[in-house]
């Protein structure tokens, strides 16, 4: 229905409407200080949307995380935890269950290489990080952008090539915020094949690109694998993504034939759901986090990805938060 503007959707445009304005009134309050927001002793990066769903934002903040830290950074990552059970606030190490704290986070902790909280409250969390990791110096907020309470140095926000699709907002479209609202981030990041969902916006815009084409057995990564290995295989392809169709071309452009099996975003897996006939499974590393507790009769292959971000956006970032005092 949110790719084009059908009957359903225009049925549904009065409620859009009535959600832009509440939406816009929220944020004034929050601006204007009639909501309380919360500043941090270090720079905050916030990674996000403004579309419902995933655009890449887990690889995005992978790679920033990474690429500071070799420019002498010590970030620290705080996400919602988005369908994790715990309540409150929670550290994630690279062992946490993920139907505690969401399979993202534990994705993050066991990729980004440094500490990672999770909670409702984005600024808890991170005040939570920083008084055990004093020596973080800046924090990366992780799908945070309508997040108005936690005050931020840097917003980015992400688009795939499924771009803004028909453009409204909530629910008759997929937008959290109307476009309009890209006048006021740092940068666009389009992942893939995206194309700049407003062509005068006057922010930097980024190309993001996922690179990965060697495998590791789920079981255990060091035992690897080529695309060609599995090559004659019947395989099937299994993504809980925001875009299952992005891993399922990534694949193919490995030159692998496979079944197509996509679930919906963060789907909790059982054993039933991959009960299939063949020779082996191919997962994402965010589905791996949770196939991993599954006992499955075919070998599961998981496809490693790296961001690769140009320009250099880590650059970037650390121009506008270079001014600020660390903790």
């Amino acid at each position: 229905m949110w790719r084009r503007r059908g009957p359903l959707a225009w049925l549904l445009l009065p409620f859009s409407l009535l959600f832009m304005v509440l939406v816009a009134i929220r944020r004034a309050l929050f601006l204007a200080g009639f909501l309380r927001r919360q500043s941090l002793p270090v720079p905050v990066v916030v990674v996000g949307n403004i579309t419902v769903g995933g655009t890449g934002k887990t690889p995005l903040v992978i790679h920033l995380a990474l690429a500071l830290r070799v420019r002498g950074r010590r970030p620290g990552i705080v996400s919602r935890g988005y369908l994790g059970a715990a309540t409150g606030v929670k550290k994630v190490t690279p062992g946490s269950d993920p139907g505690a704290v969401g399979d993202e986070p534990v994705l993050l902790a066991r990729r980004a290489g440094c500490p990672v909280f999770v909670g409702r409250d984005r600024t808890a969390a991170a005040r939570a990080l920083l008084a055990q990791h004093p020596e973080c110096d800046v924090i990366l907020a992780d799908d945070g952008l309508q997040h108005y309470r936690l005050v931020r140095d840097f917003e980015i926000v992400m688009f795939d090539q499924r771009g803004v699709m028909n453009g409204w907002c909530l629910p008759a479209g997929p937008l959290r915020e109307p476009v309009s609202r890209l006048t006021q981030v740092d940068a666009v990041v389009l992942n893939g094949a995206a194309v700049s969902p407003a062509p005068t916006v006057a922010c930097p815009v980024f190309v993001m690109r996922l690179v990965g084409e060697s495998f590791h057995r789920l079981e255990d990564p060091r035992v690897k694998c080529s695309a060609a290995d599995l090559t004659g295989s019947k395989l099937h392809a299994v993504a809980g993504i925001g875009a299952p169709q992005r891993f399922f071309d990534q694949l193919t452009g490995l030159g692998l034939s496979f079944a197509e099996h996509a679930f919906v975003d963060h789907h909790d897996f059982l054993a039933e759901d991959l009960a299939f006939g063949g020779d082996a499974i191919l997962t994402t590393e965010k589905d791996a986090v949770k196939l991993a507790r599954l006992s499955l009769t075919l070998p599961v292959w998981v496809l490693p990805v790296t961001a690769e971000v140009n320009p250099d956006l880590a650059a970037f970032v650390l121009e506008k938060i270079n001014g600020r005092p660390t903790a």
